[in-house]
């Protein structure tokens, strides 16, 4: 309290103490601090003096975006990809533990349940602070709302119907949804299409960023839950395309995944834009053994564009190659991706 009350008081005072820069946590929180920071900048414009870390991100942003845009760069630190857990020396889960714990950093490196963290990371911050900010007057609506997303994961959204389950008008799910979006809990994925427009138009679909949070909140309390309930295909999806999510953003780059559906039904879990005019489509399935009809969707897709590469992420642990297509281990997730985006072939070594 008494470093913020120094931050407000005299901001430019409290920023001269720090002439090699500094790390300034929760600066949300101290908004007239941005003003101050665009003028030292200004001043020294020596890159990476300070870094301006939030837990409540809103503030954050429209800080950043009102003082210091163009003066700024963007890290999103989203929860662990599967490498950096394995690099991080953590325990390893099985599949099903994947899908269970997620990848939040507490639940790993200090070892508390996943359905403690889970229950109070949902009641501290996305009721409390995520209801401020779009002014929730009934919880239980909200909560409500934030279940129906979980048990929709990884399907194509339809905004209206979500909104009648929940019991909310059309416009209130619309920006309730933008704000778990804008916060990193939710991500949409466009569909894909040749026409930009197009893309912009047709409906999305609805991925969780973290499959742990996901599955708490639709009722899976353990993780036998996961292995032997209905969303574990989805819960599983929605795994890779956070993979490919963190995957980019850990990186640098905008994310460019996509889903593809045509009018006849056919569809193709994600597409990834690895490079120009290269497309890496994924078909994600949970089962351990490979079969035959899995490689389909991509063979259909592949015949409308020729240059496409493909794989198979599935819930085993032998990656293989099939015919045209890859067959990737999830636990090879990365090494798909590292192959694709460096133009290679797609064939993950076993």
């Amino acid at each position: 309290p008494d470093t913020r009350a120094s931050a407000i008081e005299d901001p430019r005072g409290f920023l001269a103490r720090f002439p090699d820069g500094a790390v300034l946590d929760e600066v949300q929180r101290t908004p007239n601090l941005f003003s101050s920071l665009q003028g030292c900048l200004d001043g020294d414009p020596r890159m990476g003096r300070f870094v301006l870390t939030g837990s409540f991100q809103f503030g954050l942003q429209q800080g950043i975006s009102q003082s210091l845009a163009g003066r700024v760069g963007h890290l999103h630190l989203l929860p662990f990809s599967w490498r950096e857990l394995v690099s991080g020396q953590h325990d390893a889960p099985t599949l099903h533990g994947a899908l269970w714990k997620g990848g939040y950093p507490p639940v790993h490196d200090r070892g508390i349940p996943p359905g403690t963290w889970f229950a109070d990371y949902s009641t501290t911050y996305v009721e409390r602070d995520l209801r401020q900010l779009v002014q929730v007057r009934d919880l239980g609506t909200f909560q409500r709302f934030l279940r129906m997303c979980a048990t929709r994961t990884a399907q194509v959204l339809n905004l209206s119907a979500l909104a009648a389950d929940c019991g909310v008008t059309h416009h209130t799910a619309k920006a309730w949804l933008s704000a778990l979006e804008a916060s990193h809990v939710v991500h949409l994925v466009p569909p894909w299409h040749s026409n930009l427009g197009k893309r912009l138009v047709k409906a999305a679909k609805l991925y969780f960023v973290d499959p742990g949070l996901a599955a708490w909140l639709a009722g899976l309390r353990r993780e036998e839950d996961v292995e032997l309930g209905s969303l574990r295909g989805p819960l599983f999806e929605t795994w890779v395309a956070s993979e490919c999510l963190k995957y980019q953003r850990h990186r640098g780059r905008t994310p460019d995944l996509y889903h593809w559906r045509d009018a006849h039904g056919h569809e193709v879990d994600l597409l990834l834009e690895v490079g120009p005019g290269r497309l890496l489509a994924m078909e994600c399935k949970s089962g351990q053994t490979v079969a035959g009809d899995w490689f389909l969707p991509l063979a259909k897709l592949a015949g409308l564009m020729p240059s496409l590469r493909g794989a198979v992420v599935y819930g085993g642990d032998a990656s293989q190659t099939r015919t045209s297509f890859a067959v990737c281990a999830w636990r090879d997730i990365e090494t798909l991706l590292d192959q694709a985006f460096s133009g290679a072939n797609p064939s993950p070594s076993p």
